[in-house]
């Protein structure tokens, strides 16, 4: 299918591995250019050596809750041209007791999660609305409607991007640009392996009988009963990225956990 995206400058925050890697890798399958992100200049460069056979891919790395680093990001983005599609991928995300969660670490949290997106979109957002076309993709997360009690912080951050995403829609009436979000469900990234890693060492388990328990004992109402694949994300991402009619929603692929009818 082609998604007309051919030659469309695209940005993926935080793509030197998982969802972000897999999302940069569709893009340049469509035909667009990617300008890739990492907060690790290694992992930059390894990403790019990844999916430069498959197209035009720069990249920079950066911390995007420095604001000189994420003005950065920005300039190197417009050197390029203007950006046609924004995907907000930066996040990070542990298990903690919610009473073990000081101020700290509830506001880097927040800086992280949902600062690194207005950063960007602050920038990006303005400028498509001039041009009166763009995309942006906010990453949130199936606990954003269904929060986590093993994860609280993080839950909430994602709650927070879905109000971001619809307020921001919200600015776009009447023009060719439009914001949604996506709602990944527990996807098999690097970072969620090396978790279930961790667990099965404490547990003295094998790390397939603590996945295989997971789902049985932790989203018992998962329909597809397995951990999402970043391909199954970055395909829904670059999907309704491209969809003129898709504006200000919330678009779930998260394997049936959260049972709903919207």
């Amino acid at each position: 299918m082609d998604l007309g995206l051919k030659d469309k400058l695209v940005l993926v925050t935080g793509s030197g591995s998982g969802i972000g890697r897999e999302t940069a890798r569709v893009y340049l399958e469509e035909g667009a250019r990617v300008v890739v992100h990492s907060l690790a200049e290694d992992e930059v460069s390894a990403c790019i050596q990844d999916l430069a056979l498959l197209g035009e891919v720069t990249g920079i790395a950066g911390d995007l809750t420095v604001g000189d680093d994420a003005d950065a990001l920005c300039a190197y983005v417009r050197n390029h041209g203007d950006l046609d599609i924004l995907v907000n991928n930066v996040g990070i995300f542990a298990a903690k007791q919610f009473e073990d969660i000081s101020d700290g670490e509830w506001m880097r949290y927040f800086d992280i999660n949902v600062m690194s997106a207005v950063r960007m979109s602050r920038v990006f957002l303005p400028a498509m609305l001039k041009r009166g076309t763009g995309s942006i993709i906010n990453l949130a997360s199936e606990a954003g409607v269904k929060p986590l009690p093993q994860m609280v912080h993080y839950s909430v951050t994602k709650t927070a991007m879905l109000g971001l995403t619809r307020g921001m829609a919200e600015l776009t009436k009447g023009t060719g640009v439009r914001v949604n979000s996506i709602l990944p469900g527990p996807t098999w990234t690097e970072g969620v392996e090396a978790y279930f890693g961790g667990l099965a060492a404490q547990k003295d388990e094998s790390i397939d009988t603590v996945v295989e328990g997971y789902f049985t004992e932790d989203e018992p109402t998962s329909l597809i009963q397995r951990f999402v694949q970043p391909d199954e994300v970055a395909r829904m991402i670059v999907t309704i990225s491209a969809n003129s009619a898709s504006n200000g929603a919330a678009h779930r692929v998260e394997g049936g956990i959260v049972r709903s009818i919207l």
